[in-house]
């Protein structure tokens, strides 16, 4: 099963705008990264609704857990 280059370029095209629309977001998990993302770790996460509904959860870093965002984070890197 192979990636279609159009669905790959889809792919690109929504991160460029998602990382437009959160500029933050990379640098926090450049940042991150260098401090606190060891495995064992926890990320916490919380959404909140327009109606102010919070739903949150978290999770315990693993070492795939770290390549994964050192992986987003370089390829995000590239292509500022």
């Amino acid at each position: 099963m192979g990636f279609n280059p159009a669905d790959l370029f889809r792919v690109k095209s929504a991160a460029a705008k998602f990382n437009a629309n959160h500029p933050k977001l990379i640098p926090f998990f450049g940042a991150a990264k260098n401090k606190a993302m060891t495995p064992g770790s926890v990320i916490e996460i919380s959404i909140t609704d327009p109606n102010g509904e919070r739903i949150e959860t978290n999770l315990r870093v693993q070492e795939s857990d770290v390549e994964f965002i050192n992986l987003l984070t370089e390829i995000a890197a590239k292509n500022q």
